[in-house]
């Protein structure tokens, strides 16, 4: 009996030692905090263990500075009598300076981006770089294959970098064939040598393509038939990605290197020493979008994405629309949206009728109430499902990339945002809003109020689990 009580008083001993722990380590996210407290309460010691493999936070390290020298000079353009709080955030704060001499081009679904895509891939002379959470083995899949082969086998730089938990069922056939072609592949964090590292949880979500140092892509999509609309759950898909040329071209590629250079430790340069057709073009002269790039990293220290977001919001005057996956703000950016609501700015948000992820949509629906409560119009798409990712801010300024509106992109992610002042791309977002909007139905605060209770009960249950999805 002795034996059984002191053993048990040890295991208490321990269990609060845990909680202690957690509790020290995320006091700084007291969100995450809630979460995996409440995990450890239900699933005692196994949900430490969890914590231990997937929820520590990285260490905060130096960002590379390959491009800091031009922040100086960088930060004088644009800057008149009417700059706001918003521009000087950027200038002081964000990683990367604005640039003024860009043009940014909405693609609006998967097939115009894929196609768009792979006619510049066709047209690459130097370099092909790509940055991809999900890439697969389907019809897609195998028309990028094809390309990838066929420029690699003509002397080209063929470069893929793909996540290991997006892209877990890539196959060897599929790498081999880029292999033997020439070209070069990577993972990003593989899982079982990262689960080892305790670094299993922070992914690699960017989606990035640069050619020629000269074209980029970024935004949504990944390489995959659903973005087609060929999921027959999902059926069609609606999604926002970009074309991006000029000067931010070139902080595209330096985020690529970045990325390559964290997952195989080989610091490739395309600027220094390149031949001339690596060169960047000259901008044309009517290119005149200014272009904020937003990487994000894992950490609470990193959080410049929530950071500029809600530097955004704080400076709407008349509207905020945003459409979104996966809805799960952190307490900045909920408080946000809901002070803007109660100070007369019309706030729209988009969410999801149906989605890829029965959890996730519970825990979206668990911070509706609170929108609804707020003034803001909620909205739930009904074409299918929408996974694209914008915020317009009074009709002079977007964000538009890989960030969802939920904490895992916030914190947890390698993510990019573009944050664009253009009246060519933000003047197309919003009417692809508008268009949206259309095809969504309205959130009734009276009906959704009267939602059976077990829905309500699933959603607080994930509501508190939020954080970690």
């Amino acid at each position: 009996m002795y034996v059984w009580l002191m053993l048990a008083i040890a295991a208490l001993i321990i269990y609060i030692a845990q909680i202690g722990a957690i509790t020290w380590l995320e006091h700084r996210r007291q969100s995450h905090l809630a979460a995996w407290i409440f995990l450890c309460l239900v699933c005692p010691f196994l949900g430490f263990a969890a914590y231990w493999l997937l929820g520590r936070r990285l260490k905060r390290v130096k960002p590379l500075t390959a491009l800091k020298s031009e922040r100086h000079a960088a930060s004088k353009i644009g800057k008149s009598a009417s700059m706001n709080r918003f521009h000087s955030f950027i200038d002081q704060y964000l990683p990367y300076p604005a640039t003024n001499r860009n043009r940014a081009t909405v693609l609006q679904d998967g097939e115009t981006t894929f196609q768009t895509i792979l006619n510049a891939i066709e047209h690459a002379c130097s370099s092909i770089h790509l940055d991809y959470y999900t890439v697969r083995c389907d019809g897609i899949g195998n028309r990028f294959l094809e390309a990838l082969t066929s420029k690699a086998r003509e002397g080209v730089d063929v470069k893929l970098l793909y996540d290991g938990i997006g892209s877990l069922h890539l196959s060897e056939h599929f790498l081999q064939k880029l292999h033997s072609a020439g070209a070069q592949s990577a993972c990003f964090s593989p899982p079982r040598e990262f689960l080892l590292k305790k670094r299993l949880n922070f992914r690699n979500h960017r989606k990035i393509v640069v050619i020629d140092n000269s074209v980029g892509f970024m935004g949504g999509i990944n390489i995959g038939d659903e973005y087609l609309g060929l999921d027959s759950r999902l059926g069609f898909w609606r999604d926002t990605h970009l074309k991006l040329e000029g000067e931010c071209v070139r902080q595209l590629q330096a985020i690529f290197q970045e990325n390559w250079l964290r997952a195989t430790g080989e610091n490739i340069r395309v600027d220094a020493g390149s031949t001339s057709r690596d060169e960047v073009p000259a901008p044309e002269a009517e290119w005149n979008d200014r272009i904020v790039l937003v990487p994000g990293k894992p950490g609470i220290h990193d959080a410049v994405i929530s950071e500029a977001l809600f530097a955004a919001m704080s400076e709407a005057k008349e509207t905020i629309y945003a459409v979104t996956p996966y809805f799960i703000p952190d307490p900045s950016i909920a408080a946000s949206l809901r002070i803007a609501s109660r100070s007369g700015v019309d706030v729209k948000l988009i969410i999801p009728g149906i989605s890829d992820s029965k959890l996730v949509l519970l825990a979206t629906l668990s911070y509706v109430q609170d929108m609804l409560d707020a003034g803001v119009r909620v909205y739930r798409y009904g074409k299918g499902f929408i996974h694209a990712k914008v915020l317009i801010i009074d009709g002079r300024l977007a964000s538009i990339g890989s960030a969802n509106l939920d904490m895992r992109s916030l914190y947890s992610n390698y993510e990019l945002l573009a944050l664009i002042e253009g009246a060519d791309p933000v003047g197309r977002l919003t009417k692809d809003f508008m268009n949206d909007l259309s095809d969504s139905v309205a959130v009734d605060a009276g009906e959704f109020s009267r939602r059976p209770s077990k829905q309500k009960t699933a959603e607080s249950l994930l509501h508190l689990l939020s954080p970690l999805l």
